[in-house]
């Protein structure tokens, strides 16, 4: 039986490419020890117990951005954290480590190093995180979602998906998503979405220019955020959501999708085969233009500046393009080309090449 640490966590964007492999593990072989390294605070403390996953805890330590006392505290903190995670790998007799990032990903990383346990990386996003990018100097393979990631020694692997994403056939289950929604399956279909927290800024721009969409010929799911106050029209064609839980039935229904381009975002809509306009958040270290840049550069998708997102962008750069069915299926061909729906495959197959290799 084989034994496999997946180290990882703290956002979403750690935590689900993390599930998906472990998933993809398990189903192919329901005898492996699939074990996962997280810390009590982030967000796998709630998410792996809840998918059946026995949770190994590390202290979370963050990297020290500038000289004070947590800095000079960073050193023995870190030893100790390799410590815990070495003391996991012995006791459950680890024989591969994979890290999705995160604060469980560095400690694990040097602790298989130690261990004589190989190790390989999964970067999500196009601007790598400073634990991976450490990671990846020693790791037995890296594997990256978007091309042009700057990690040593990377391969292009993809992002393992959620499973109803990856089996998803939107031809086929267009009329059953059209009927969730209330909407007319041969009618064409724009999905707006902000991410989980909904984007108050896509929310403002579609405010003044919905009606402008529907007079398109065109239907609208707008998804706005389980905070937003967005009040809904109520308009037939026009459907309003604070939250979806079946996404998949969203995408299965849209004809072309504007959205923030968070790498699962993106890798999602990629792999769909959708069109899109992306309008990066502006707060951060600017990953997420860096995460639309593949899809932008093969003629996939569009980027909208998040400043300049307005009612007018919406009627001078969204409508135009949704009267012009000869460059979106131009832009449905790119997206198939990028798109990568067997990344959770692609990373299993690197960690067998690092157990065959040991």
């Amino acid at each position: 039986m084989t034994t496999y640490l997946l180290a990882g966590g703290g956002t979403a964007g750690h935590v689900n490419p993390l599930l998906a492999v472990a998933d993809g593990l398990r189903a192919r072989d329901d005898s492996a020890n699939v074990l996962v390294l997280g810390t009590k605070e982030g967000l796998e403390a709630r998410l792996v117990p809840q998918r059946g996953y026995e949770l190994l805890i590390v202290d979370k330590v963050p990297f020290p951005r500038r000289p004070n006392k947590a800095a000079l505290a960073f050193p023995t903190r870190f030893r100790k954290a390799v410590a815990q995670v070495r003391e996991h790998i012995r006791a459950n007799n680890v024989d591969v480590v994979i890290g999705f990032g995160g604060y469980a990903a560095a400690p694990a990383y040097v602790a298989a190093r130690k261990a004589g346990v190989p190790f390989i990386v999964h970067e999500a996003n196009a601007r790598p995180g400073l634990a991976n990018v450490l990671g990846a100097r020693r790791a037995a393979g890296v594997g990256v979602a978007f091309a042009g990631t700057p990690l040593k020694g990377s391969d292009v692997v993809g992002m393992p998906l959620r499973r109803e994403v990856v089996e998803l056939d939107r031809a086929a289950q267009r009329a059953e998503a059209a009927d969730f929604f209330g909407l007319d399956p041969a009618k064409p279909t724009l999905l707006v979405f902000g991410g989980s927290l909904g984007a108050q800024r896509l929310n403002e721009a579609l405010e003044g220019s919905w009606e402008d969409i529907l007079d398109a010929g065109w239907q609208l799911i707008h998804i706005t955020g389980e905070k937003s106050e967005y009040v809904d029209p109520e308009v037939e064609g026009y459907v309003v959501r604070r939250y979806v839980d079946r996404m998949d039935l969203a995408f299965a229904v849209a004809d072309m999708v504007v959205s923030r381009s968070g790498a699962a975002t993106v890798s999602e809509i990629s792999a769909l085969g959708l069109p899109a306009i992306y309008v990066p958040y502006a707060v951060g270290n600017g990953e997420q233009r860096l995460n639309a840049a593949s899809a932008v550069e093969a003629g996939a998708a569009l980027i909208i500046d998040n400043a300049d997102f307005t009612g007018d962008a919406v009627r001078d750069d969204v409508v135009p393009l949704l009267r012009d069915a000869e460059r979106r299926r131009g832009m449905e061909h790119a997206a198939v080309s990028v798109g990568i729906r067997t990344g959770t495959e692609n990373v299993i197959t690197m960690i067998d090449e690092a157990l065959s290799g040991r």
